[in-house]
């Protein structure tokens, strides 16, 4: 070993960033991170606590325009080159006009280009050509209501739905319950299922439930990473799934 060994080593490799807004009650943070290439770091902030139980009150709250303004802002001293709001019920509860408003405001906050989990769910299923699904969520049914019509002002059809009726701790559902509402929720009309909630567990299990209904699977994880790395011109890593076999051309 030469004497000057530690003054000779080289590194570490420069990271690009993707920065992201997370509603207070996020427990997947490392979900988010298998989805992550070597070269890419993810820098987390988290929007404010507020005391209400996982409403429709309470996706307005955290989709407040002023606190995500301000979350971009706390994110942009590492330079990301692009900023994704990870929240779906936050981004679809007032609809596409709301969705494209959290876009502008973080734009307008300075991240360089932004993506939602809604508005990502919306690009996948254009790129997969599917505009009938099903929806598996963890909501209560006025949430998952919201949800339904967010997708029919983009021209999806929902074939049907099922919720698990959850007020919070969502993060503690597991694969098998994930499972059950997804088959419950499967019509053979659907061209694809979506798996709603940040806060929800799905990683393991989109590649096993896409060969079992015979369709792509889609979680709100997995597209609003997908969408954020694409934005970068990469590639999310899980070859298996079905969102990254047939999309195959980068935005950037």
């Amino acid at each position: 070993m030469p004497p000057d060994f530690l003054g000779a080593v080289s590194g570490p490799e420069p990271q690009r960033g993707v920065g992201v807004i997370a509603p207070f009650d996020l427990a997947l943070d490392r979900e988010l991170w298998r989805w992550t290439p070597a070269g890419v770091s993810l820098y987390l902030t988290r929007t404010a606590f507020v005391p209400v139980p996982v409403t429709v009150e309470q996706a307005s709250l955290v989709s407040d325009e002023a606190a995500v303004h301000g979350a971009t802002r706390d994110l942009l001293v590492p330079e990301p080159e692009v900023v994704a709001y990870a929240c779906t019920s936050g981004s679809f509860v007032n609809g596409a006009t709301g969705e494209r408003a959290l876009v502008e405001v973080m734009r307008q906050a300075g991240a360089p280009a932004a993506v939602t989990a809604s508005g990502a769910l919306v690009q996948a299923l254009q790129m997969l050509g599917a505009d009938r699904i099903s929806i598996a969520t963890p909501y209560v049914e006025s949430v998952t209501e919201r949800l339904h019509g967010f997708l029919d002002e983009h021209g999806i059809e929902v074939v049907t739905s099922v919720g698990l009726g959850l007020l919070g701790q969502i993060w503690k559902v597991n694969y098998r319950q994930v499972v059950d509402i997804v088959r419950s929720a499967d019509r053979p009309e659907a061209e694809a299922m979506f798996i709603s909630c940040t806060n929800l567990p799905t990683y393991d299990i989109i590649g096993p439930l896409e060969q079992e209904l015979g369709k792509p699977v889609l979680t709100a994880n997995q597209v609003t990473i997908w969408a954020a790395l694409r934005e970068m011109g990469l590639q999310a890593v899980a070859p298996e799934q079905r969102l990254m076999q047939v999309v195959d051309a980068p935005a950037a």
